[in-house]
């Protein structure tokens, strides 16, 4: 693992890069490719019509990811965009990160995201910025869930019909995990 906030390096074939103005073409590809995929789970995606908007999209990211607000990486394996994982939004003062996360459909099973994640937790607990970690899913989204669950996280509750997505609102499960960074 790097201590930068623009590369996190997971493994030798997986690795965390800060969204770049690089990356939108691919981003934007794989949006399409797992577009009909994604809107089971995201409200987004069926908004994304153009490279042109997946690029202001990242600029805005970037610009977040920059001031500290959010933070926004890619999943690359073997130098491939094959995801997204993120802080939606942290809060400082109180040293929480919201977490968001796809995976290309056809990469799912094979440890990438729970490997992404470890490591993302891992950085951002070491440099002290985060320190209460959080996921919130739909409580239908089965392996949303079994993420959260096999990284160490502990559901905290339910919120009820608190997700709208596809015309119907939905329970959404909380999930947390609390990493205090090693003694100095």
């Amino acid at each position: 693992m790097t201590l930068t906030d623009s590369l996190i390096v997971v493994d030798e074939h997986i690795e965390l890069q800060a969204i770049d103005e690089r990356f939108v073409h691919d981003l934007h590809q794989l949006i399409i490719k797992n577009k009909e995929w994604l809107q089971h789970f995201l409200d987004w995606p069926q908004y994304v019509t153009s490279v042109e908007q997946s690029r202001q999209t990242a600029q805005s990211n970037m610009l977040l990811h920059q001031r500290g607000y959010a933070k926004m990486f890619v999943i690359l394996k073997d130098n491939v965009l094959v995801g997204v994982l993120s802080f939606n939004s942290i809060e400082p003062t109180n040293k929480t990160g919201y977490i968001g996360y796809w995976l290309d459909q056809d990469c799912q099973g094979q440890g990438i995201l729970s490997a992404s994640l470890q490591a993302f937790i891992a950085f951002y607990a070491q440099r002290g910025d985060v320190r209460r970690f959080v996921i919130k899913c739909r409580a239908a989204n089965i392996a949303s869930n079994r993420v959260a669950l096999r990284n160490g996280f502990i559901l905290e509750g339910c919120l009820r019909q608190a997700e709208f997505l596809n015309g119907e609102y939905h329970d959404q499960n909380i999930y947390g995990r609390i990493v205090t960074p090693p003694s100095k």
